[in-house]
């Protein structure tokens, strides 16, 4: 065989093999991008954001469009409205965050009717929770299949001593964190039931958070034996409502809802700190619409 000839085969099946690889590594790349949960949850590069979006809760995604059919007013107006927008404070802070699984069977669908088949058009809450024992023997029991209604329970988000926020249910679907409760706002009591066998409850429209309960305040049910909880907790907790839209009074607490005389936490929360916090992470900005 000539030089020339081995040298052209030489070159034609490199050339073949340069190809190969370049076709594998397409491959795996498209696989990366439909597959995202093959990224480590860990780096904040890769987590698949689309599911728990940082900027945004349910409540910011008009829930009115989600509830019920809007119909429009053929009269022309000009009214004022307000938004929140998170500020130079909350771009600077930047917990941690984790994205747990929860079984199916611990949460589920947001109604647009209630057992009645009355449509529902709550606004949203946001209810604030405590553990009652380690963050991941929170996550660990949601991370449970539960046959029994009774027993099923999760939360949207949870944050630890540590301030890392732990991604749960995503925003859209309904947590189960309040059995029997109801949220009153001055002239209005607002609850659904969505099963007939079960208790009224404000799931249906509640976003659930949980800070972690305080190793010493394990089995606490008083302000006195309750150490209370992290700086690292209320910083992240503000940071993470600041993104929502939902109004400072549509912010309680599960012993506030609870009409089963049994919650009472979270117990020792200090609700002026955490709202001082939360006005420095986000502030309301008036938008004026004109119709034309």
């Amino acid at each position: 065989m000539r030089f020339k000839d081995w040298a052209t085969r030489v070159l034609l099946i490199s050339l073949m093999f340069m190809a190969l690889i370049v076709v594998l590594l397409i491959g795996r790349a498209t696989q990366l991008h439909n597959n995202p949960a093959i990224y480590h949850t860990s780096n904040p590069q890769f987590t698949a954001w689309s599911q728990y979006p940082q900027a945004q809760f349910q409540s910011a995604k008009e829930p009115e469009k989600k509830f019920q059919n809007v119909i429009k007013s053929p009269v022309k107006i000009s009214k004022p409205l307000a938004r929140y927008v998170t500020t130079q404070v909350f771009a600077q802070y930047r917990p941690n965050y984790q994205v747990a699984s929860v079984d199916p069977t611990n949460y589920g669908e947001r109604y647009a009717q209630d057992v009645n088949g009355v449509t529902l058009n709550n606004q949203p809450i946001i209810v604030l929770h405590e553990t009652g024992y380690s963050a991941s023997s929170a996550i660990n029991f949601f991370q449970v299949a539960h046959t029994d209604e009774s027993v099923q329970a999760s939360y949207h988000a949870l944050i630890k001593l540590d301030g890392t926020v732990v991604y749960l249910v995503p925003p859209e679907k309904r947590a189960f964190g309040a059995a029997n409760s109801v949220f009153e706002s001055p002239g209005v009591v607002e609850t659904v039931q969505t099963n007939p066998n079960l208790p009224a409850s404000v799931n249906n429209f509640a976003y659930h958070v949980s800070l972690e309960t305080p190793p010493d305040s394990y089995d606490s049910s008083s302000q006195e034996t309750h150490s209370g909880y992290t700086e690292a907790q209320y910083d992240s907790l503000a940071w993470l409502i600041a993104q929502s839209q939902v109004p400072d009074d549509r912010i309680t607490t599960h012993h506030l809802v609870d009409r089963s005389g049994k919650k009472v936490d979270p117990i020792n929360f200090d609700g002026n700190k955490f709202l001082n916090l939360l006005n420095t992470y986000r502030q309301v900005r008036p938008i004026y619409r004109v119709s034309k």
